[in-house]
């Protein structure tokens, strides 16, 4: 003998009594987890909640816009693109962009990270932060958002595809119903003015 008291017998018994071991192991705490309370949200029956300062697909006051460019310049990826016909600026009297039109105010989605940087040197405060999450879709060119597309519609924002979708959620139909509104939702993601 080589010194050792174990047999090639005693070791294979020895792994085996230890794989039984661990196995055991594991399924006490496979077991554990399976009956514990879940912790996932059955989005979209139930809403998400989301922190007051989150950061989603802008929403975008296209009457109040004078395609000043200033969003664009901020923009650390290149992501908004903006043409208008002629100059324009605020009617004092109606709070209005007046002047040249407002040909084309798009974001690229693909590229946006929603930093927020966009929001901060606006003039006008035509540009905000919304709260949708989600802009599923089908193919890159959806991506890109045309929001003087969506003005003329009178939408501030583009409607998702599971507000669409899921309409009999009492959560999404109010959701869907403020989208189809113009309403905008709350701006606490923007970055305030210093």
């Amino acid at each position: 003998m080589s010194g050792t008291n174990d047999s090639p017998a005693r070791e294979y018994f020895k792994n085996i009594v230890d794989s039984i071991v661990s196995i055991v192991a594991g399924m006490r705490i496979t077991l554990r987890y399976c009956f514990s309370k879940s912790v996932t949200i059955q989005y979209p029956y139930e809403k998400l909640a989301f922190a007051p300062r989150f950061r989603g697909i802008h929403e975008f006051e296209a009457d109040k816009c004078i395609a000043c460019d200033q969003c664009a310049k901020a923009c650390p990826v290149d992501c908004i693109y903006i043409d208008k016909s002629a100059p324009r600026k605020i009617d004092k009297a109606t709070g209005k962009a007046a002047g040249g039109e407002l040909l084309r105010f798009a974001i690229d989605y693909q590229k946006c990270m929603f930093c927020a940087l966009c929001t901060e040197p606006c003039p006008t405060s035509c540009i905000h932060m919304g709260k949708n999450h989600d802009l599923s879709s089908y193919s890159r060119a959806d991506m890109v958002v045309e929001f003087r597309e969506l003005d003329r519609k009178g939408l501030r924002t583009p409607l998702p595809i599971w507000a669409e979708r899921n309409a009999d959620i009492p959560w999404v139909k109010s959701e869907k119903d403020r989208i189809l509104a113009g309403r905008l939702a709350t701006n606490e993601a923007d970055i305030p003015a210093v």
